[in-house]
């Protein structure tokens, strides 16, 4: 199965079964923050910690972003927890209904999966030591969550005509691609032809390719790896994506022309402009849906954000234990 179906599903088995026995009272468990008529709990906190931050860990991050990550997690989650339990209580005031979209989504699963049916599904998520019952309970309160913001949001976003023409027009750079090279090389590495060592290969190279001798035949023979191996096909570069040094031997190449060797820490390269896309600005019918979302996602980030705002304003929300982990 694919990843996403396991982390959900996990995300689920942890926050189902704290929440159930607690609201069971069949143990005592601490109360981080009272919202509404529900509450959270400190086992729910630190299963949900736990949880985000071995997704952290799996990201591999510097030190630096690392910590920088691990402090976003320990200052917000709290309250990214009582935003959700706040938008899962509306969503139940409003009755809203997700059976539907349920229905898609384990469908789209099972084909994405090549899974047969639910049954093999549940199997599949069971498998994992995970409660299917919980999986399904997750999602349907996350749709349940994007219904609220649906209905209470994004519905009334307007985009005027007007506005996505005057964003076009104002940020161009924006919308117009990149210049895009694409090479080929010949590559001496410098430990294999160290200083002058390179010259007499370099003069092999260009007398063979002086007497008509294909680029890529001339590569396979001659050049060091990777570059052998490929037959000098170095590939596509858009503008900003090569080294400095290599691009600026290439930018006022024509199509079929040869650079000089051009020297990096690495080694020696001679480059070949096969082909060049050069930079263009998108038409505006072309470039409309891009504006458009972009304008769209930034109103729903504002409204949204204003939404919650209110939401949590007029709601009975109390911290018990504003830094959770602290004992």
């Amino acid at each position: 199965m694919k990843k996403t179906i396991l982390t959900l599903a996990l995300t689920a088995a942890l926050l189902g079964p704290a929440a159930a026995v607690v609201r069971g009272q069949e143990v005592v468990e601490e109360i981080v923050a009272l919202v509404n008529d529900d509450i959270i709990t400190l086992t729910e906190y630190r299963e949900m910690f736990n949880l985000r931050l071995n997704e952290i860990k799996a990201a591999q991050l510097s030190s630096e972003d690392y910590d920088k990550a691990y402090a976003e997690l320990k200052k917000g989650l709290l309250d990214y927890m009582i935003t959700d339990l706040l938008l899962l209580q509306k969503a139940k005031e409003l009755g809203l209904n997700v059976q539907e979209q349920m229905k898609s989504y384990l469908q789209n699963i099972m084909k994405e999966n090549n899974i047969a049916s639910e049954a093999d599904l549940r199997r599949a998520v069971e498998q994992q030591g995970l409660s299917y019952e919980a999986f399904l309970k997750n999602y349907e309160e996350g749709m349940m969550r994007s219904g609220v913001i649906y209905t209470e949001v994004e519905r009334s976003i307007v985009l005027d005509d007007a506005e996505i023409v005057q964003y076009y027009k104002k940020n161009p750079a924006e919308f117009t691609t990149p210049t895009e090279y694409k090479l080929n090389a010949i590559y001496l590495a410098a430990e294999t032809h160290p200083g002058e060592a390179a010259d007499p290969v370099k003069a092999a190279i260009e007398a063979k390719l002086k007497a008509g001798a294909s680029f890529a035949d001339t590569a396979a023979e001659l050049s060091d790896p990777p570059m052998k191996e490929a037959k000098g096909d170095l590939g596509s570069f858009k503008e900003g994506e090569l080294d400095r040094t290599l691009e600026s031997a290439v930018e006022k190449l024509k199509a079929g022309e040869t650079s000089a060797w051009v020297s990096t820490k690495n080694g020696w390269y001679l480059l070949q402009l096969a082909e060049k896309k050069p930079s263009a600005l998108l038409p505006f019918d072309e470039a409309r849906r891009q504006v458009e979302d972009k304008l769209y996602n930034e109103k729903r980030a504002v409204k949204s954000q204003e939404y919650i705002k209110t939401l949590r304003e007029r709601s009975y929300v109390k911290i018990l234990r504003p830094d959770p982990l602290e004992k």
